[in-house]
């Protein structure tokens, strides 16, 4: 069993196929869960902001500014990327520019590419004063953002 849309209808009407089944939304169908999915997407970003801040303020208490920066500096590594790719998802859902699997597995090579480069240069360029533990905790903070979504029972 199959669906199609029916002329002048907004709901889906169930058509037989010879085999072949599929759904055809309608507009408001679509609508509503690129709606779903955008704030999906800014909800992951905005808790992924917040325990970053979490972690520089933590890093800052107990460690002082070597260790903030270097919180900030790991947990910006993965946030920064991150935050470009859900921008190009954005546009994506609402924009003129499709996305689609291969864009997808773009995006998360790009993430991973530009987070593997900014800790090397971290490393290379911030030998003498980077607080190693710190900037861990800054990246595992950020990289584990969803926890906060889950313990507020806001996941997309």
């Amino acid at each position: 069993m199959g669906f199609k849309n029916t002329e002048g209808s907004d709901k889906p009407s169930e058509t037989e196929g010879g085999g072949d089944t599929r759904l055809v939304l309608t507009e408001r169908d679509r609508a509503a869960i690129n709606q779903r999915a955008s704030k999906g997407i800014v909800r992951v970003i905005v808790a992924q902001a917040i325990m970053l801040s979490v972690a520089v303020l933590a890093s800052w208490l107990v460690s002082g500014r070597a260790a903030a920066a270097s919180a900030l500096i790991g947990g910006c590594a993965y946030l920064v990327p991150n935050a470009i790719f859900a921008l190009r998802l954005l546009v994506g859902l609402w924009g003129p520019a499709q996305s689609s699997p291969f864009t997808f597995f773009v995006g998360e090579a790009f993430k991973l590419g530009t987070a593997v480069i900014v800790l090397g240069l971290a490393a290379w360029l911030g030998s003498g004063w980077v607080v190693w533990p710190a900037l861990v905790v800054g990246l595992l903070f950020v990289l584990k953002g969803y926890v906060l979504l889950l313990a507020s029972r806001r996941l997309p």
